[in-house]
């Protein structure tokens, strides 16, 4: 037991699991005693403070657990930087991608590596997911939300017919070869790397076994969807720029990129509603719907034209507005 002990630090933990800190003093005990109870043992947890405000809280909620995680300060520079910060720090084989405010099964890990040792060929790998938090999907599978479905390509990657978890289990070298998370990306940079790992000639698997816990709340990034809309543009931008894209999955980009155009002015609108600017928001809706060729988006141009009160009325009584394909106003 003591020669097993002194080769693996001598080689390195088999992984590191990185975790970014930024608000989530209230959160992350319940995340490190999700890794502290894996039956898998080999790792490295590092935590990156991102220049969280609410240090003196975080640092109070990591004491207890000092002795056995890296702890990394830095100026705050986002999700992204500090990923890279904890990847640059790494040695493990793996990295194993837990966000401070998720939840893991105690098997994940052990599942996990054992399903990439098995198949040299995978380069990330990622389970499925129960959803909680302040969510209406509270309580559903992350595939029942956002499926999975047939071989992770790019193609099924930019058409969300493949939707990976972030929970992931991913090749060191396979990040490195990539490049890294994209740091200048406010958000969606999982989704950038994902496409990067493919460009590379890597692979991507999944399977439906439930490993983790993922948590939805308000504040979250992924909560506000000008910024999110706006950055998967972005990626896609980026994507079609680097020139690897075979013509069906160039074709692929461009409609999911003009989907997410609408989406975006679509939500410009909304927000240009609530602020009572209703020139703002004829002209996002307007151009939503060159995308969506909606009915309802007409007929809610035509009453901010000459009832905004009205429109406002209504809202206030349905509790929402048109999110997604033009299903609500």
């Amino acid at each position: 037991m003591q020669k097993d002990t002194m080769q693996r630090k001598q080689r390195g933990p088999a992984v590191s699991i990185i975790m970014p800190a930024y608000r989530v003093s209230h959160y992350i005990p319940e995340a490190l005693k999700s890794v502290f109870a894996q039956t898998f043992t080999d790792y490295e947890l590092i935590v990156v403070n991102d220049g969280s405000p609410d240090t003196e809280q975080l640092e109070e909620a990591l004491a207890p657990y000092r002795h056995r995680i890296i702890y990394i300060k830095q100026e705050n520079r986002g999700c992204a930087a500090a990923r890279n910060t904890a990847i640059r720090a790494s040695s493990g084989k793996y990295i194993a991608l837990l966000d401070a405010d998720d939840v893991w099964a105690p098997d994940y890990l052990s599942v996990q590596i054992a399903h990439l040792e098995a198949d040299p060929t995978l380069d990330l790998l990622y389970p499925d997911a129960l959803i909680f938090g302040e969510t209406k999907e509270a309580g559903k599978r992350f595939m029942q939300c956002f499926p999975s479905k047939g071989e992770v390509t790019l193609e099924s990657l930019i058409r969300a017919k493949c939707n990976v978890m972030i929970c992931a289990t991913i090749r060191r070298d396979a990040i490195v070869r990539a490049g890294l998370f994209d740091e200048d990306l406010g958000s969606s940079e999982d989704f950038d790397l994902w496409l990067r790992i493919l460009e590379q000639g890597g692979r991507i698997g999944y399977h439906r076994k439930i490993l983790a816990r993922y948590r939805r709340r308000p504040e979250s990034l992924s909560a506000n969807p000008i910024g999110m809309y706006r950055h998967v543009v972005m990626v896609l931008d980026r994507a079609e720029a680097r020139g690897r894209l075979d013509p069906e999955t160039l074709e692929a980009l461009r409609e999911e990129r003009d989907r997410y155009r609408a989406m975006l002015r679509l939500y410009q609108g909304k927000n240009a509603f609530f602020a009572g600017d209703i020139d703002g928001a004829i002209e996002g809706l307007r151009h939503a719907n060159h995308f969506f060729r909606s009915i309802k988006l007409v007929v809610a141009m035509f009453l901010l034209r000459i009832a905004p009160n009205l429109l406002l009325q209504v809202y206030n009584l349905r509790q929402r507005l048109l999110v997604g394909h033009a299903r609500e106003f």
